[in-house]
């Protein structure tokens, strides 16, 4: 395994980790594998596509990426044989300075994710669509507010830009995603592989997994040695899924 070649955190950094840690509901550790790599890596892992679940992601913003910049997505998905969900979301977030009532509802999770040489706290709202409505939605160009349930679009209201409402964003996507979840025999918790393909051919190969957030240094070191002993390659650089896409499609709308 070639070792990582990714900044450290400084103590600083690690100190602000920690605070987030203590206050999150949920921790969820990723890395990205390159693009040289992710052969190898599924091979390692024993990964078969095959059984992997497929999705659609369907983004919605503007093509200058004003929620972006402002910290908020805003996400649907198809998912074979499960079901239509959507979710808004913000980072970074400090839990501590959320409302109450937020952190009261069952739909909301706020979580830090971790990755080599970085970390961010977000908050999601999250739906879960009684029927398939995505797909008809997109087609017809609308009306989007109908994928999000109230909860949500109170939300996107207090953080996305004054005046932009769901119904005037656009579509980015969809980017195909194949989803499997796997626990090696040699490895006690649950590895997540997402392998998320772009119109041009790319793609992302990200590995991941939640654990609770006052075991997140233990399972963190656990996971490297895991990899390590796997021989998968952890040094390339790290990429954020929802950022790949949003960037992707916004340069083909200024084409």
């Amino acid at each position: 395994m070639t070792a990582a070649a990714h900044p450290r955190l400084t103590d600083a950094e690690v100190g602000e980790m920690l605070r987030l840690i203590d206050q999150a509901d949920s921790v969820e550790l990723k890395l990205t594998i390159d693009d040289s790599n992710q052969r190898p890596a599924l091979t390692a892992l024993g990964i078969d596509p095959l059984e992997a679940q497929i999705r659609q992601v369907f983004f919605f913003e503007t093509p200058d990426l004003a929620l972006s910049r402002a910290g908020v997505v805003v996400r649907a998905r198809r998912v074979q044989g499960k079901g239509d969900d959507s979710v808004v979301k913000l980072r970074p977030v400090v839990p501590a300075e959320l409302p109450g009532h937020l952190r009261a509802s069952s739909a909301f999770n706020v979580e830090l994710d971790a990755m080599p040489g970085g970390f961010v706290c977000s908050g999601s709202m999250k739906h879960a669509l009684k029927e398939p409505r995505v797909r008809q939605t997109v087609d017809a160009g609308g009306p989007f507010r109908k994928l999000f349930s109230k909860e949500q679009r109170a939300f996107y209201a207090a953080h996305a830009p004054e005046g932009l409402e769901l119904d005037a964003l656009q579509v980015f996507g969809p980017v195909f995603v194949l989803k499997l979840r796997l626990t090696p025999p040699d490895f006690r918790h649950r590895l997540v592989a997402e392998l998320w393909l772009y119109p041009d051919d790319t793609r992302i190969l990200e590995l991941s997994l939640r654990c609770p957030p006052r075991d997140t240094f233990h399972v963190a070191a656990e996971t490297r040695a895991f990899l390590s002993q796997r021989e998968v390659d952890t040094s390339g650089e790290q990429h954020t899924k929802t950022h790949r896409a949003l960037e992707f499609f916004s340069s083909r709308l200024h084409k």
